[in-house]
């Protein structure tokens, strides 16, 4: 199992290192124009090497832009399209921002994918002018920001959202909860989990938030799950974890629960390794789901990507919506696309929807911001995943 699984829950140990990395730097370019080619430059951080990767992302948004600019671009202008790699590296990624914004100049960043980029990068984006269309927003900072605007649900509110659907639509009672934190992660999963207790009424059997990444035994958590009467279980779990959480239930026969993980273990690899064992689980996928073949919403994305051997992943769907909710604020700049021009145009601009998210698009000059606020449950059923639900399941 690839440790690129870590998606959300591990945010982890870097966050620890950020600070340190995000020296101020006054490079305001605030009027930077097209690039020295008359082309229009765009930037991306990502985590294209590391421990966790995610190249699709970035992959994605760049098919996108070699459609427009093999149409003729963008007034006639080409989107040059810089992608870096912060290798999940606090000063990397804080030199891979820099090199983007200050000596590319680049006029906003679309499809960014990483670990740290947001806790990192936030503050000096908003310092330079420069908003980020984020391709996968994972930290709490990528939605606490104003520079930043992530495309994707996010791990926080899919805890949220994953509760909901357990305790109303399932009507699952008695569900524990168990929790792996990561940096200064915990207070927004328990926000999450407070928002979830206020709206429904309910509430967990119990809360453990010490559960370890990585774990090479998680029966005393089973133990404890069963040993309470839990009908249901939630974790934030990444792939490894969550598969090791569902092969320490079946040694101990604590078979009759119901699991509800994050779109973090929505992976076709983790669906074939849990097999028959994985039944019974059930995961919120934040854009219309991409194991289903028929689902319509996906039809161009799928050609796209399939076009451009780019594996199909919700990497790559963010990355993709990321960059056509990026040409659609482009197709409607009047005059020169610099910076300012791109900045003002994402900060007034009308939401966007696509059936491939539940809840429209729009940046906005909030100080905030998660505006994709559905998502679709799915479930596992013998090795492979299928559709829970017939449509979004919307954040009330």
């Amino acid at each position: 199992m690839k440790t690129r699984s870590i998606q959300y829950a591990a945010v982890a140990a870097v966050g620890m290192l950020l600070l340190s990395a995000c020296g101020e730097d006054s490079n305001s370019n605030n009027s930077a124009a097209v690039g020295s080619n008359g082309n229009i430059v765009v930037g991306s951080v990502n985590a294209l090497s590391g421990a966790a990767t995610f190249p699709e992302a970035s992959k994605a948004a760049q098919a996108v832009f070699d459609q427009v600019n093999a149409s003729g671009g963008i007034n006639g202008k080409k989107i040059d399209y810089v992608v870096t790699d912060d290798k999940g590296d606090p000063a990397t990624a804080a030199q891979s921002a820099r090199d983007v914004v200050g000596s590319k100049n680049a006029v906003a960043l679309v499809g960014s994918a990483s670990l740290l980029d947001c806790d990192v990068n936030a503050k000096y984006y908003q310092e330079n002018g420069i908003l980020s269309i984020q391709g996968t927003g994972v930290d709490q900072a990528c939605f606490s920001s104003p520079a930043v605007s992530p495309v994707n649900v996010g791990p926080f509110l899919d805890t949220e959202m994953t509760l909901t659907y357990g305790s109303e639509t399932l009507k699952l009672d008695k569900i524990c909860g168990f929790l792996e934190i990561a940096g200064a992660t915990g207070p927004a999963y328990k926000a999450a989990i407070e928002n979830w207790k206020k709206k429904t009424g309910k509430d967990l059997v119990f809360l453990d938030d010490s559960v370890p990444y990585g774990s090479p035994d998680y029966t005393p958590q089973v133990i404890k799950a069963k040993n309470a009467g839990c009908k249901a279980v939630y974790i934030n779990a990444t792939e490894p974890d969550g598969l090791g959480m569902l092969k320490a239930a079946e040694a101990q026969g604590f078979n009759d629960v119901t699991w509800l993980f994050l779109t973090s273990t929505y992976t076709e690899q983790f669906a074939q390794a849990a097999g028959k064992v994985g039944n019974g689980v059930y995961v919120p996928a934040e854009f219309a789901p991409y194991t289903d073949e028929n689902e319509a919403a996906n039809k161009d994305w799928r050609e796209l990507m399939t076009s451009k051997n780019i594996p199909l992943t919700s990497f790559a769907q963010g990355g993709y919506l990321a960059a056509k909710y990026f040409v659609e604020v482009l197709q409607g700049i009047s005059g020169d696309i610099t910076r300012a021009a791109v900045t003002k145009a994402l900060q007034e601009m009308k939401p966007i929807s696509n059936p491939m998210v539940g809840t429209p698009y729009v940046f906005g000059p909030g100080s905030a911001h998660n505006s994709s606020t559905g998502v679709w449950p799915v479930k596992l059923q013998d090795g492979k995943w299928v559709k829970a639900a017939d449509n979004w399941l919307l954040q009330k």
